[in-house]
């Protein structure tokens, strides 16, 4: 039996919110035969797959990974940002006439 670490019982709040999910009978199968061997319920053990799930999705989405390349061409923009084009200034000048006009 492998061990896993039950991370929704470490949440200080109390367990009052109710997920409920329909899926095919052979995948609630290998989730309970899956929540066994951990040593865990089926409750425990959905709700902790899936907030690992959740956290990996939440971390992929607020952060930007960068190879080298990407990274140096990324801090060289910050620190020598390019002059605006007329295109740009165009924009900014638009932008200005719709804020004032909405005002």
């Amino acid at each position: 039996m492998l061990g896993s670490t039950d991370l929704a019982s470490s949440q200080p709040e109390k367990s009052d919110a109710r997920l409920n999910i329909r899926t095919k009978a052979s995948i609630k199968a290998a989730i309970e035969k899956a929540a066994e061997l951990s040593g865990m319920d089926l409750s425990t053990f959905t709700t902790n797959a899936a907030l690992l799930r959740a956290q990996d999705v939440i971390a992929a989405h607020e952060r930007t990974v960068l190879a080298p390349v990407d990274h140096v061409a990324f801090f060289d923009a910050l620190e020598r940002p390019a002059a605006p084009n007329e295109k740009l200034m165009a924009a900014s000048r638009l932008h200005k006439e719709m804020v004032a006009d909405s005002d």
